[in-house]
C-alpha cells in the first residue's frame, strides 16, 4: 500500500509512524525522488538477537584500537546523507523527503538516534534507527572508511544491551548482517517479541555516556579478552 505524504493526501505524522512500527510495519520509498511511502510488512523478519551478537576477531581489534571516535546523536543530517549516498551495489536510495522529514521529527522527539564514526573530525560512517520502548528498529547504515559502519553497529549493540533493550530489528537479513548473528524469524514470532519490547518503559538508549571507547563498548556487550 502506498500513501502520499503531501497536503492533498493523508498526512503521515510521527505518531502514525510510531504506531506503524509498533504493529510491525515500516515505510520505504521507491527512490529519493518519489513522494510516496510504501508500507512494508515482511513475511520473514530480520533481527539480531542481542545475546547472540557475533564480532569477528579482526573487528574486535579495530574496535579496541579506537581508530574512530564514536558518538551518538550529533549529526542527524550528516548520517541521513551518508545513508542516502550511492554505494557499491546500491545506485539509488529509498530515503526520500517524507522519510527524512518524519525521521527528523522523531529525532527531535527522542525516538530516532544516530551512531556516528568520525575520523579526524570527519563523519565517515554510521547508522540510524528508531527507538520505541525496548525495541530498536535499525533503518540504514553507511561507511566511507573500512569498518566504520561495523564499528557503529558494535557500539549500537553495546548501547542497547546496557540500556535494557530486548529487540533489534534489521528488517531483512543480508549476508553482511548474517556474519554478526542476524537471523530471520516468522511474522508471528516477530509479533510476539515486538509486543513485549514496545511495552518496556525502562529501556534507556542513554544508559551509557554519549561517547565511550571501544573497550567499554565490548565490555557492555559482555566481551573481554581477545
Amino acid at each position: 500500500m502506498a500513501l502520499h505524504d503531501d497536503s492533498s493526501h493523508l498526512q503521515i505524522t510521527p505518531q502514525v509512524l510510531l504506531k506503524a512500527y509498533a504493529c510491525g510495519i515500516f515505510p520505504m520509498a521507491e527512490s529519493a525522488e518519489s513522494s510516496e511511502l510504501h508500507w512494508i510488512e515482511p513475511t520473514w523478519r530480520g533481527i539480531i538477537p542481542l545475546d547472540l551478537f557475533h564480532i569477528p576477531r579482526r573487528l574486535k581489534r579495530t574496535v579496541r584500537s579506537d581508530h574512530f571516535e564514536v558518538v551518538i546523536d550529533r549529526d542527524f543530517d550528516g548520517v541521513l546523507d551518508g545513508c542516502a549516498a550511492p554505494a557499491p551495489g546500491r545506485r539509488k536510495t529509498w530515503i526520500n523527503e517524507p522519510i527524512r522529514h518524519l525521521c527528523a521529527e522523531l529525532f527531535r522527539l527522542g525516538h530516532c538516534h544516530t551512531v556516528e564514526c568520525r575520523l579526524n573530525g570527519r563523519l565517515v560512517g554510521g547508522l540510524y534507527g528508531i527507538e520505541l520502548g525496548g525495541a530498536f528498529f535499525g533503518e540504514s547504515m553507511f561507511s566511507f572508511e573500512r569498518d566504520a559502519s561495523k564499528v557503529a553497529l558494535v557500539h549500537l549493540i553495546a548501547r542497547l544491551k546496557a540500556g535494557g533493550f530486548s529487540l533489534l530489528d534489521t528488517q531483512f537479513v543480508t549476508d553482511h548482517l548474517a556474519t554478526f548473528g542476524a537471523v530471520e524469524i516468522s511474522k508471528h514470532d516477530y509479533a510476539v517479541l515486538l509486543d513485549r519490547a514496545v511495552m518496556d518503559d525502562d529501556a534507556n538508549f542513554h544508559a551509557l555516556p554519549s561517547h565511550i571507547d571501544g573497550e567499554d563498548a565490548l565490555k557492555a556487550i559482555g566481551i573481554t579478552g581477545a
